[in-house]
């Protein structure tokens, strides 16, 4: 039997409190800011082991295409084991990562501890979404929009401290100390999960032996991961692509589909995908505005230092504003439960960003600057946390971690895809012209997250959170079964 996930009187009046939350919400931020950071070391990572820029940057490659296979398949696995178990995996393997990374003899070795950190971090998250499910389930409390709109914010967070938090440990310690970081971090998550979130619950009918391999899908697994791997490969450079991955993508997702549709336990259930348009466009406008978020921040900021002139902790200043706003109106918008007003007002300040920076070139004032980036996080702020609470509502409870991990996969689709959106609009020199060029694009974007969302009549206009009952609060912490608060 599982323990309780709190006592009456305590869920009653807080339904989520701290201990429960803050290791998910730092585990969250685990895997973008493992991300960003390591920018600041990878020039020393390449003369220390001798290796071209095009090599170091595989170390982002490498955990880019890690999390975005790994994040369902943890989700299919915390289904199979429970939540809190494969997050506390997660979190062990992030410490293996870490060590292996800090003490690496040759250049190889730290591609097997960014896969490790890939794969460990991307457990947080599905998981991390589970839980808190599971909970709001049991106590009965709706839909928890102010815990979703905490888990957006962290990754407004984690927008400011990645970058800066990498240059202060480099310049500090050296570049191993962006691996080595990961040891406390992952020991102090593990301690507060293992010490705060409630155990899984005892099940008497979990497969065994080959049921198990069955259950766990390993060849529905493996083909995700090709047409995954393949489909960034290809879009992650469109200067100059490659061609021969297109029918290797189309074969490896027919046979997916193919298999899928047969499995018993599949890892991603495309039957119910197959009728459940609303999740269809809402994972679709996720690769969207994830196109349009990773375009304009990377574009802004490659055009602020290289044409502009600004350094790089500059434009690290410049684009706190961005954060800022973002952080406020996702905690704005998440504790009144509106969904769909923000994603369209996200999209329009999307287009607004677009507009203020055609009319922007290298001479303009730092006002002008702060001023767009300050539009750009409201896109930010307000299309995550609407698009994360929409997949709450549509998506089937008992298949919920796998679909929490799929959405992280369409947030990388558009990351990937955002570098070749970059490059073909800056080509071999960053400049104004290139800059505009990114301006339309962002419209473009924009103007198509607009139309998307106005016509989807499924989507929500907001979702009520609920005081949890006394009487649900007494129930064991095991996975309901009961659908969330029905939207408005």
């Amino acid at each position: 039997m599982s323990t309780a996930p709190a006592s009456a009187a305590g869920a009653t009046s807080r339904p989520f409190p701290a201990r429960f939350t803050v290791p998910l919400l730092l585990g969250s931020t685990l895997n973008p800011i493992n991300s960003s950071m390591l920018a600041t070391g990878l020039a020393g990572i390449a003369a220390d082991f001798h290796v071209g820029p095009g090599q170091s940057a595989a170390l982002v490659s490498v955990l880019y295409l890690c999390s975005a296979v790994a994040q369902p398949t943890m989700g299919k696995l915390a289904q199979l084991f429970g939540p809190r178990t494969v997050f506390l995996t997660g979190i062990a393997i992030l410490f293996a990562g870490g060590v292996v990374g800090s003490i690496a003899p040759a250049f190889w070795v730290l591609l097997v501890s960014r896969a490790l950190i890939g794969i460990g971090t991307s457990a947080a998250y599905p998981t991390g979404m589970a839980l808190v499910r599971r909970r709001a389930e049991t106590l009965g409390v709706g839909v928890p929009s102010r815990i979703i709109g905490s888990f957006s914010i962290a990754a407004q967070i984690t927008v400011v401290l990645g970058l800066p938090l990498g240059g202060l440990l480099t310049g500090a310690f050296g570049w191993r100390a962006l691996f080595l970081v990961n040891v406390p971090v992952a020991i102090v998550v593990f301690l507060f999960a293992f010490l705060g979130i409630a155990h899984d619950e005892r099940r008497d009918d979990r497969p065994r032996g080959r049921a198990l391999l069955a259950a766990v899908d390993i060849p529905g697994i493996l083909l995700f991961a090709g047409a995954t791997v393949s489909l960034l490969v290809f879009l992650s450079d469109l200067t100059a692509p490659v061609w021969w991955l297109v029918p290797v993508i189309i074969a490896l997702t027919a046979g997916l589909i193919l298999w899928e549709r047969r499995a018993a336990q599949p890892l991603i259930d495309v039957r119910m995908l197959a009728a459940n348009g609303p999740l269809q466009r809402t994972y679709l406008r996720q690769i969207v505005v994830g196109l349009g978020v990773y375009t304009g921040l990377y574009g802004i900021s490659q055009w602020m230092e290289e044409a502009a002139g600004y350094s790089a902790v500059q434009v690290g200043l410049l684009l706190l504003p961005l954060s800022g706003v973002g952080i406020v109106l996702a905690r704005l918008v998440s504790t009144r439960g509106w969904v769909r007003g923000p994603l369209l007002l996200g999209a329009v300040a999307l287009m607004g960003t677009g507009v203020v920076a055609l009319v922007t070139d290298h001479t303009a004032s730092v006002l002008v600057l702060v001023g767009m980036t300050m539009l750009f996080g409201a896109t930010n702020g307000l299309s995550n946390f609407a698009n994360q609470t929409t997949l709450y509502v549509q998506s089937p409870s008992e298949t919920f971690a796998v679909a929490s991990g799929l959405y992280r996969t369409a947030s990388y689709l558009g990351a990937i895809f955002s570098a070749s959106v970059i490059g073909l609009s800056f080509g071999s020199r960053v400049s104004d012209a290139g800059f505009h060029v990114v301006a339309w694009i962002l419209v473009g974007i924009g103007a198509l997250a607009l139309l998307m969302t106005a016509a989807d009549r499924r989507i929500p206009t907001v979702v009520r959170e609920r005081a949890a009952s006394s009487s649900a609060s007494r129930r064991r912490a095991a996975p309901a079964r009961r659908a969330p608060a029905r939207p408005r």
